[in-house]
């Protein structure tokens, strides 16, 4: 369904027992005379939201609206918002945000919300998403890509309310999979984080290319089958991108297939990716893609000043002990396989992530997927991809003492890769040339 303007939506900034809030300006509350200004507590008692500020207090029911006078003028501030969550950079901001700042009470939590229009939206999530001062042909097309997946957000908030609309969980005596989609966002359009688009308020709105991108692609998104596509996004493929289905739940887009990512099919390799050797070869090697590129210049445009951190994102390894890694598996799984014994593949998508993964204990065998949950099951916060090969090192009685997990990309790899979409955009690709390298099958159009 295209929209007929530009629409507003909703994102879900801080989720927290207390929430500390500061508006600065005039912001109306429907129902009151007053206007509100200065710094705020908000917190859930006996059921009923109770915002205290200077020489106010407020008691509400289920939700209130504080409406600014002049929406770009005058903010609000949220502190202690959570970013990054469940992955290594996970830290604690405080974030200013133009527009409505909206409080709903869940249970005995209050939850701030974001009312925005699209593509006020948009000019922080480029930013926040890259560096603003990328390439214009990259923010472009990352601007139009972000555009298509939040109104396909939309139109799924019309179509699937409550969680018994939408299944993303199975579980058998000998499965679990389990992918990770919107049935969590209830309450708004999308949140704030990685879960969705990293929205990280007006101190993200910064850079004229940024701004500029957005404005030069006003209401252009991509189409497949004349259906706008929900396109997806990721920091690297790893070479390959894989196939939504393979990711998130079992249908086929066309525009969301996988691409190699680079100008011609890398020779000497076996995509044949349900035998295990052409997996090793893949993985354990460096074959040329868009992605494959140590160029600081480059990767300064997509990794923000948290994400440098990560440098061996085409190719990377880590390892564990037969301690560590039982003790991380019974964490995340709340299951006690006792030692672990292996690690076997049973699926895998197109790009060798792996879809399937049979763990193999003492006390316990489960097969695990999707490709999130191996990841999230795997690490302290999360492995950089599903991409993977594990090899292990034998002890006594055959049980082994340690594992090494080699891998390729970073993200799910499913629709563009913003390293590669980077490296194509400083060679000279123009924005549109990169989205249909990514989506194929796909047209683009402006539709508002």
């Amino acid at each position: 369904m295209v929209p007929a303007g530009e629409p507003i939506i909703s994102v879900g900034v801080l989720t927290d027992k207390k929430i500390h809030f500061e508006l600065y300006g005039d912001f109306k509350v429907f129902g009151f005379k007053n206007s509100f200004s200065g710094i705020f507590n908000t917190e859930v008692k006996d059921d009923v939201i109770i915002c205290t500020g200077p020489a106010t207090k407020l008691e509400i029911t289920d939700e209130v609206i504080f409406e600014p006078q002049d929406p770009l003028s005058e903010s609000f501030v949220l502190r202690d918002v959570v970013i990054g969550i469940d992955f290594h950079w996970e830290r604690r901001e405080k974030q200013r945000f133009n527009h409505s700042l909206k409080l709903v009470r869940d249970g005995n939590n209050v939850v701030a919300i974001n009312l925005i229009p699209l593509e006020h939206y948009l000019f922080s999530v480029i930013s926040s998403e890259m560096n603003p001062k990328s390439s214009l042909q990259l923010l472009k097309a990352q601007a139009v890509i972000s555009r298509s997946w939040i109104i396909v957000q939309l139109e799924k908030s019309k179509t699937q309310s409550g969680k018994d609309a939408y299944k993303s969980e199975y579980e058998s005596g000998e499965e679990y999979i389990r992918w990770y989609g919107r049935e969590e966002h209830g309450l708004y359009d999308v949140c704030a984080d990685d879960h969705c688009q990293r929205f990280q308020g007006v101190a993200k709105m910064a850079g004229d290319k940024a701004r500029e991108a957005v404005i030069q692609t006003r209401g252009v998104v991509i189409l497949s089958d004349n259906k706008i596509c929900d396109t997806r996004y990721s920091k690297s493929c790893g070479g390959i991108t894989e196939g939504f289905e393979n990711v998130w739940e079992p249908v086929k887009f066309p525009c969301l297939s996988s691409v190699i990512d680079y100008k011609y099919e890398p020779e000497n390799y076996n995509f044949n990716f349900s035998d295990e050797t052409n997996v090793r070869k893949w993985i354990l090697s460096s074959p040329p893609a868009f992605c494959n590129t140590g160029d600081k210049k480059i990767l300064s445009q997509i990794l923000t000043e948290y994400d440098q951190g990560t440098t061996d994102f085409f190719r990377w390894k880590i390892e564990y002990s037969q301690e560590e890694l039982s003790a991380i598996i019974k964490e995340k799984s709340g299951k006690d396989f006792g030692k672990i014994l292996d690690l076997i593949p049973v699926e895998r998508g197109s790009s060798a992530r792996l879809i399937k993964l049979k763990i193999v204990g003492t006390e316990k065998t489960l097969i695990i997927g999707k490709e999130l949950e191996i990841r999230r099951i795997l690490s302290h916060t999360h492995l950089y991809s599903s991409a993977i090969v594990i090899d292990k090192e034998l002890g006594k009685a055959k049980v082994p003492e340690k594992f090494i997990i080699h891998g390729a990309g970073w993200g799910h790899g499913v629709g563009l890769c913003q390293i590669g979409a980077a490296v194509m955009a400083e060679r000279g690709h123009q924005f549109d040339e990169i989205l249909l390298h990514y989506f194929s099958n796909a047209s683009i159009k402006k539709i508002y």
